[in-house]
Order: C-alpha cells, then sequence, then structure tokens
C-alpha cells in the first residue's frame, strides 16, 4: 500500500484476534503537560472543549483546544486529580501545547510544567484487558468509566485510567518510563502480550478516532471528525475559545465534512488518498488504512451528504462508506 495523507499499517488475522479478543499491552511517550495552581482547572475549563469541572476529580475525560475560530489545534485525554491536572497528547502536540499553555493560562493562577520525556504511558486494548489488569495486582481498577485510580509500587506510583465506551483502548497507565515498563512486565506475567505502535493504530482505526495529523489537519473542526459521538465536547459547560464556531454548527448547521469509514473488498494497493464519485467527481480524501489479507479498512473524510452504504471510488479501486466505528460483521469478514 502506498501512503496516503496519514498512515499505513497491515496486521495478520491472528495479531488482529489477539488485539481484540485478547490483551495487548503498548508503550508510547506522549506530550505530556501538568497544570497546577489555585485556578487550574477553572483556567483549563476555559480552553478545552470537554467539560473537566463536571467530570470531578479522579476522572478522564478526552477534549481539545482550539482556534479562536473553531479548529481543532490538540488533542488531549486529560487526568483530574485533586493536586492538579495532567495532558497527555500525541508527541506531534508538544510545541504546539507549550505556545497555547504559555500563551493562554495566567501565570498566577495555573502554571503548565511540561513532563515530556519524564510521564510515559501504557494503553490496553483487548475484551480481556481489564481480567488481566486486575490480576497483574498493578492496583485498584476504576468501576466506572470516564475514571482514574492509584496504582503501582510506593517508589513507582502509577496513575490507572479506565476510559468511555467509544475509547479505542480499554484502560491506560500513566507514570514514569521505569513504573510503566514493571507495570508492562507484571501484564505480561499476568498474561498480556506485548505490542507496538501498529496495534495501537489498528485499533483506533476500527474504532474511528481521528489521530492528529492524519484525520486531524489545521483545518478540522471538532464535528468534522466525530467529536460529538466520542464524548469529545460539551454544548453546556460555559464558553471556552473556539466555542461560537462549535456551538453555532451544532445548533445552527451542520459540518460539510464529515469522518467516515471506507471498506474495501480483497488486498491490493491502495493508489491514491482520492475519494470520488462514479462520475469522477471528488467527495474526500483517505487518511488511514488498515490492510488484512482479505479486505482493507480506512479513515476518510468525505462530504456529508455520502450516506453509509454507498459504493465509491476510493484510493482508485470500489470501496463502501461505513458508518463509524467499524462493526463485528466487518472486522470479521
Amino acid at each position: 500500500m502506498a501512503m496516503l495523507n496519514g498512515l499505513s499499517i497491515a496486521l495478520t488475522p491472528e495479531r488482529l484476534d489477539r488485539l481484540r479478543h485478547g490483551t495487548v499491552v503498548v508503550s508510547s511517550q506522549p506530550t505530556a503537560f501538568e497544570i497546577t495552581g489555585p485556578g487550574a482547572l477553572q483556567c483549563l475549563q476555559g480552553l478545552l472543549t470537554s467539560d473537566v469541572v463536571k467530570a470531578g476529580d479522579d476522572s478522564l475525560t478526552y477534549g481539545a483546544l482550539l482556534t479562536p475560530k473553531g479548529m481543532i489545534v490538540v488533542d488531549y485525554w486529560v487526568i483530574r486529580r485533586p493536586q492538579g491536572l495532567t495532558l497527555l497528547a500525541p508527541i506531534g502536540g508538544r510545541e504546539a501545547s507549550h505556545d497555547l499553555l504559555t500563551r493562554q493560562l495566567p501565570p498566577r493562577l495555573a502554571k503548565a510544567v511540561d513532563r515530556t520525556g519524564d510521564l510515559s504511558v501504557a494503553w490496553l486494548f483487548g475484551d480481556t484487558a481489564l481480567g488481566h489488569l486486575r490480576f497483574a495486582g498493578l492496583g485498584s481498577v476504576p468501576e466506572q468509566a470516564g475514571r482514574v485510580a492509584d496504582g503501582g509500587a510506593a517508589d513507582q506510583p502509577l496513575t490507572i485510567g479506565r476510559p468511555g465506551p467509544a475509547a479505542p483502548f480499554a484502560a491506560l497507565l500513566a507514570g514514569s518510563p521505569e513504573a510503566i515498563e514493571a507495570a508492562i512486565a507484571a501484564l505480561v506475567r499476568a498474561g498480556a502480550t506485548r505490542g507496538d505502535e501498529t496495534d495501537r493504530q489498528a485499533a483506533r482505526v476500527l474504532a474511528g478516532w481521528p489521530e492528529l495529523g492524519a484525520e486531524i489537519d489545521e483545518k478540522t473542526l471538532p464535528q468534522e471528525v466525530r467529536f460529538d459521538e466520542i464524548d469529545g465536547v460539551s454544548y453546556t459547560k460555559g464558553c471556552y475559545t473556539g466555542q461560537e464556531t462549535v456551538a453555532r454548527l451544532h445548533f445552527r448547521g451542520h459540518a460539510n465534512r464529515q469522518l467516515r469509514g471506507l471498506l474495501w473488498r480483497g488486498h491490493a494497493p491502495i493508489e491514491n488518498s482520492v475519494v470520488g464519485q462514479p462520475d469522477g467527481k471528488a467527495i474526500g480524501t483517505v487518511r488511514s488504512l488498515l490492510a488484512l489479507p482479505d479486505r482493507v479498512f480506512g479513515l476518510g473524510i468525505l462530504r456529508r451528504e455520502i450516506e453509509p452504504g454507498t459504493e465509491v471510488s476510493a484510493g482508485g479501486r470500489a470501496a463502501e462508506v461505513i458508518l463509524l466505528p467499524f462493526g463485528d460483521d466487518q472486522i470479521s469478514g
């Protein structure tokens, strides 16, 4: 497969089955910022699309920082603890995070500390991930989605997070690189399989989850990449940067583009990124690809009027437009 605008990966059926129905753990080095200070919570509430106030202490939420015109700058998983907040973003979001947080946080109320490199994350995938996490003895696994709890050893503390049901992973662990490596070793002893970035990206594609630098670029609005469906935006909280555009689209209009799935039957090189109608009119672009031996899954940004079930020309081959996330019947063939 030639790469398009985003990324292209391939899995064997055995590896896909393990990712979905076993337990796979993948470590990564994210952009990480800690926000502390007497006004940290309220300051972030005025910047992020998600409602970190309503979520309460010991919560895990997803949201983004926007431009004044409502375009996504960088997206985060936000860990809120009584002592402060931790923002976890793709490593490519570090510069933008530093710039925005430095400029927009009042120093007397909130302080942003760059923890990139000091903080690592382990992402857990698969139907048995929570069971293996409990068996590994790393700490209390939150009983509810959207919550975090303490774990690890006294000298290697961890934060254990359980996201909402739409997330592409079952749990996350955040801590020092040494604590994360020790946790992964414990998980492997408990029966988990250590994976890599290919596994993380495959889970993301199947879940229809957008990625900074692929589905999200400098002109992307939250509603174009499923922020409504993945609980990435609140329409009941107070004002935040870019809210006017987001609210206007939600209450008075619609986004002209939407993130959709694409499914190709059979396996052959995808020649280009263009998605077109039978008459040749371009209606979008392919951003990410996941290939199996007998089919290819893709994420594309398409014109909103293109309904799920429509057959289009995508990447130079016939493909079906799919409502995200991909379903079991599509994944299982």
